[in-house]
């Protein structure tokens, strides 16, 4: 996956709007196929881990460049060279599918909603419960492709909906797990080593983004996992605690309220923190919080060899994508 990294800062924000009353509303939008997401899962991680530089990296890139043509989103990539924590040139690419693409004009009025999920492998086990796989890559199936799948699966049922009212992009960030690992304790890290896809997207966006704009924006991480709960990320709450309840209101009309606990966890380092910060669009993170578990409170298998397609629910996928089908076709 992703994200990592560290966590514990509990922030709070006064309500800016009182929550809806869900008795008042009902399901909208297509059905979320949690096979399709669960089989979309199961493609990227046939090509082995994604990690940056290597050949299944670039040949999963173009994968989702397919599927997302094939749905018919218009896609564009954004190249560059990033440095990583340890000094590693990394030949990233960040993914960009536009649903109706013909909105990207300043000049259209429909407004755009901005999905995101990151889709490199993290390269190192370093949290593995066996300290001999630490310097092993991580299949990411969860962390990473399950966010992917999901994004997937809704562009899959956008193309065949004709009732949405707003533009939407799906960004695939690349470079988000090459963060310091826990075993290197003597390198000297110069700014943030995490989420580098997302920080270079925000910076371009920020200069040239030619009054293009977002009503907000979703960063789905780390939304397959068994036994997941999605409690409301420090972070979202501070930049965009209105898309948070919104997203959280959603949950609970589509019957999913138990796994969108209306409970705040800490706020953590994520592709969310860049796109807030810099690119000034209201952003929250949709990642799971699992506050008994010793292994990691992101969960057993999180940077682990054990993050795999066994442990992958079709459940969580079909809570998350649901969810974010509501938030869209309420809008």
């Amino acid at each position: 996956m992703s994200l990592c990294c560290s966590v514990i800062l509990f922030i709070s924000c006064k309500s800016k709007q009182a929550t809806n009353d869900i008795s008042s509303l009902t399901p909208v939008g297509p059905a979320f196929v949690a096979d399709s997401a669960f089989a979309y899962c199961q493609a990227q991680c046939d090509f082995g881990p994604r990690t940056m530089n290597s050949d299944a990296h670039e040949q999963c890139a173009q994968w989702i460049i397919k599927k997302f043509e094939q749905f018919g989103c218009k896609v564009t990539t954004q190249q560059a060279t990033l440095t990583g924590y340890d000094g590693t040139p990394l030949k990233s690419t960040n993914i960009i599918a536009s649903y109706l693409p013909s909105s990207l004009s300043s000049s259209s009025s429909l407004e755009r909603i901005l999905l995101c999920a990151h889709w490199d492998s993290r390269p190192w086990a370093d949290n593995d419960p066996d300290s001999a796989n630490w310097r092993k890559p991580v299949m990411a199936a969860n962390d990473g492709a399950s966010g992917v799948a999901v994004m997937l699966e809704i562009a899959r049922q956008l193309q065949k909906a004709d009732s949405l009212k707003v533009g939407v992009d799906f960004i695939c960030f690349d470079a988000e797990d090459w963060g310091t690992p826990q075993w290197d304790t003597t390198t000297q890290v110069n700014g943030d080593p995490w989420a580098l896809g997302a920080q270079y997207w925000a910076q371009q966006f920020a200069q040239n983004s030619g009054g293009q704009s977002y009503r907000f924006g979703i960063l789905l991480d780390m939304v397959g996992g068994q036994g997941a709960r999605f409690y409301q990320e420090g972070v979202s709450r501070q930049y965009a605690l209105d898309i948070v309840k919104k997203v959280w209101t959603a949950a609970k009309v589509v019957g999913y309220g138990s796994m969108f606990p209306d409970e705040a966890n800490g706020g953590i380092t994520d592709d969310h923190v860049p796109v807030n910060e810099v690119a000034k669009i209201p952003c929250i993170d949709i990642i799971p919080y699992y506050p008994d578990c010793q292994q990691s409170s992101f969960g057993p298998t999180w940077h682990t060899l054990n993050d795999d397609m066994q442990h992958i629910d079709k459940n969580t996928l079909q809570a998350v994508g649901q969810t974010v089908i509501q938030v869209l076709f309420s809008e």
